[in-house]
């Protein structure tokens, strides 16, 4: 099988005052993990994002559009002072990142307050984050699902698989230690490979049953122990739709929080023309077709699934632009009009 070369990762250039401020953030961000103490007070001066049942905050816009609210700890406190808690609950927030000012930012699961006090206090909704993912910005939905992904691993990661004893974690919440066997638990991402699958004019896109009706998206799949990304996805084409794939390109990669957290590591795959019947096998797909570049386009012009007087989806459409599935398709599109 013949492999094309990898594409080199492709940092945006940036003009020295930039690149220190981002060297700074990352320095700082590194001793508020490092040091409980510098964290806390980090803490009374930052700023928060609110879940609910993981389910992240979301404020309307003046445009009828949604945006990630970020409040000031002194308001999250008054708003647990109106609502009888105790400020010490604001403790048990995870930090999530810092601003270019050097501002820590954290999240904070407030699922044992009442959820409609919280959002009439925060004139706010508590949205599911599949939902959130075709609300927001682009810009703002990598933080607001690195924020939930912290929160799922501390409720998943209480106690020590080889003890079963309580772990604790440090006041950034960036690890988790039982104290009983010295074991040090740090949050993980599953290695996933999603792929586009081309035979030189048209593309291969699937869906699963649990898509939303008309989306289809590129193949994806887990990483199995001890493969590498080009072995996973040589063998995740073949398994799901019956295709030996010639040659592949890496094209860049995205936290995912779906279900769990994973590191999507996406490329594009091309098979030859002459063998590109699909063959689909096992219940994980439910179909799986070639599609023309006139169709991608339109798709791709598409800004939320296309509706019928039943509310339904009943068009061919992608995965939103937050998503790396969208930028797959994107990139093969472009492609296809440079060829």
């Amino acid at each position: 099988m013949r492999w094309i070369r990898a594409l080199p990762i492709k940092i945006q250039p940036l003009g020295s005052r930039c690149c220190s401020s981002y060297v700074s953030r990352m320095r700082y961000l590194m001793n508020l993990k490092e040091d409980d103490e510098l964290c806390r007070r980090a803490l009374q001066s930052g700023t928060v994002l609110l879940y609910h049942k993981l389910s992240p905050l979301l404020q309307r816009t003046d445009r009828g559009g949604y945006k990630l609210p970020i409040f000031q700890v002194s308001v999250v406190n008054g708003m647990l002072e109106k609502l009888g808690k105790d400020a010490e609950v604001i403790n048990s927030s995870v930090l999530v990142g810092c601003s270019d000012s050097l501002l820590a930012q954290f999240c904070l699961e407030v699922a044992e307050l009442e959820q409609n006090a919280v959002e009439e206090l925060c004139q706010g909704v508590f949205t599911d984050l599949r939902k959130a993912f075709f609300l927001l910005r682009s810009s703002e939905v990598p933080l607001v699902t690195r924020g939930q992904a912290l929160l799922r691993w501390h409720q998943t990661h209480s106690y020590c698989s080889a003890t079963g004893k309580p772990t604790q974690r440090n006041q950034a919440g960036s690890q988790r230690v039982c104290h009983s066997s010295g074991i040090t638990y740090y949050p993980q991402m599953a290695p996933v490979v999603i792929v586009l699958v081309s035979d030189g004019e048209r593309c291969l896109l699937a869906r699963q049953p649990a898509f939303p009706r008309g989306m289809y998206s590129a193949l994806a799949g887990f990483c199995d122990m001890g493969e590498t990304v080009l072995e996973t996805l040589r063998r995740e084409v073949a398994e799901e739709v019956g295709l030996e794939v010639e040659s592949a390109q890496y094209s860049s990669s995205q936290h995912w929080p779906f279900p769990q957290s994973s590191l999507m590591v996406a490329c594009h795959a091309t098979v030859s023309p002459g063998s590109s019947q699909i063959n689909l096998s096992g219940a994980e797909l439910e179909d799986a077709r070639w599609f023309t570049l006139q169709e991608v386009q339109e798709a791709l012009q598409r800004n939320s699934p296309p509706r019928d007087i039943k509310g339904e989806a009943n068009v061919f459409w992608v995965p939103p632009s937050s998503a790396i599935a969208n930028q797959l398709i994107q990139e093969w599109a472009n492609q296809q009009l440079k060829s």
